[in-house]
């Protein structure tokens, strides 16, 4: 069986999962091949299985700056998306798995016309809520549910991903719902049940929706011992963590700076992914960390801090949370997307969206009575090994594709 995977990357998130999903389905007996758009950040790793979506650099460029001014990338990409489908009609897939389709990349009406037309099943990931909307990827902030029956006037920041600085929401919501609906054989695939429950509520609402949570790597983010408390002076002091990557309000870079303010001064605070943006804004007492070396480095982090605490305010099923609880080391999260699907009684705490008062006083308790063992953390974090994640695509696209 030929299977085709389609995302804007083959790098971060989306595209690890992408690249492993093919990885395990070639290990069952599949022909996996994955297509990304042509760029500099892809063209680092590609493989004998790639598909580049364009090839001139100039051109994706000026359509780039066309689509976000206008936000209407998922018309332009005319010539490189008709390349494109010539290849995929070659390769005859007998299923076409999809994933991030907003990365300014491929041409939507044409990529889709051509799945109906020929009747190809599809399986689609969904990294975020921009299937279903006009324009944004999500929209609790913004407090919006235009996207239940019609995107207009939308209140989403215009320099935001993806970028229009002329609303043309309503039209984009009308013509998405045109293209995405209707094909023969669709299985969307949500990583968190708070994304598929809104995903029934949208109009793709017809299609099948299954829930597969994403995964992490077991052997890599494990108890990993380190020198970390002696090089950043935190010998006896209580360390809250907090790791992402883009700061800002939408990550909770304002919780931190107020928790500053409220924590003792046993009480330290580590960031981590800032960059020189963010530490103009941090106060002293908070501790900025640019980047790791590796992945390694993360997991020495991670055991070395006393509670992890994510106050997001968008999140789908944040890896992070995950990454940590596999370390020993417990969470307490904001009750807003998927955050809280990934805790339980033994692991974590939620608090309501916006209580900075309610995650200090949980961050004091976490770290004074510790009421979530190393050992309880661990068990919960084997059910995040992202293997059985992966197999469960296969057992899918063995499903859809009518394989025993």
């Amino acid at each position: 069986m030929n299977v085709l995977e389609i995302n804007g990357l083959n790098i971060g998130s989306t595209g690890g999962i992408m690249l492993n999903v093919a990885k395990s389905a070639r290990c069952d007996g599949f022909v996996v091949k994955y297509a990304c758009a042509y760029s500099r950040t892809n063209l680092r790793k590609i493989d004998e299985n790639t598909i580049l979506i364009g090839r001139n650099r100039f051109s994706r460029n000026f359509q780039l700056y066309i689509g976000n001014f206008w936000g209407i990338s998922a018309l332009l990409f005319i010539i490189s998306t008709l390349l494109f489908l010539a290849k995929i009609k070659k390769l005859s897939p007998d299923l076409i798995h999809l994933h991030n389709l907003h990365g300014d990349y491929i041409n939507l009406p044409l990529l889709f016309r051509f799945i109906k037309r020929n009747r190809i099943p599809v399986i689609w990931t969904l990294h975020d809520c921009w299937s279903f909307t006009g324009r944004c990827p999500y929209f609790v902030m913004t407090k919006c549910d235009r996207w239940k029956t019609g995107c207009h006037d939308c209140p989403y920041p215009k320099k935001s991903y993806p970028q229009s600085y002329i609303d043309t929401t309503r039209m984009m919501w009308k013509l998405k719902k045109k293209w995405f609906t209707g094909i023969e054989n669709c299985t969307i695939v949500t990583p968190s049940q708070w994304l598929a429950d809104l995903a029934k509520q949208s109009y793709l609402k017809d299609y099948s929706v299954k829930v597969i949570n994403n995964g992490i790597d077991l052997s890599v983010f494990k108890p990993t011992e380190s020198d970390f408390r002696n090089r950043y002076g935190l010998v006896g002091k209580k360390v809250v963590l907090g790791v992402a990557f883009g700061w800002g309000v939408r990550k909770g870079l304002d919780v931190f700076i107020e928790l500053s303010k409220r924590l003792p001064e046993k009480y330290r605070i580590v960031l981590v992914g800032t960059d020189d943006r963010v530490d103009a804004m941090l106060p002293a007492n908070i501790i900025s960390i640019h980047r790791t070396q590796n992945q390694t480095e993360l997991a020495e982090i991670y055991t070395a801090a006393d509670v992890f605490a994510n106050p997001t305010r968008e999140e789908n099923y944040p890896t992070v949370n995950m990454e940590c609880l596999a370390c020993g080391t417990p969470v307490i999260t904001f009750r807003t997307g998927g955050s809280p699907e990934i805790l339980d009684d033994t692991c974590g705490s939620v608090v309501p969206c916006d209580d900075i008062e309610a995650m200090e006083m949980e961050i004091r308790r976490i770290c004074e009575e510790t009421p979530y063992s190393t050992d309880s953390c661990l068990g919960k974090a084997q059910t995040f090994d992202m293997n059985k994640r992966f197999d469960e695509y296969v057992e899918l696209y063995k499903e859809v594709c009518k394989v025993n």
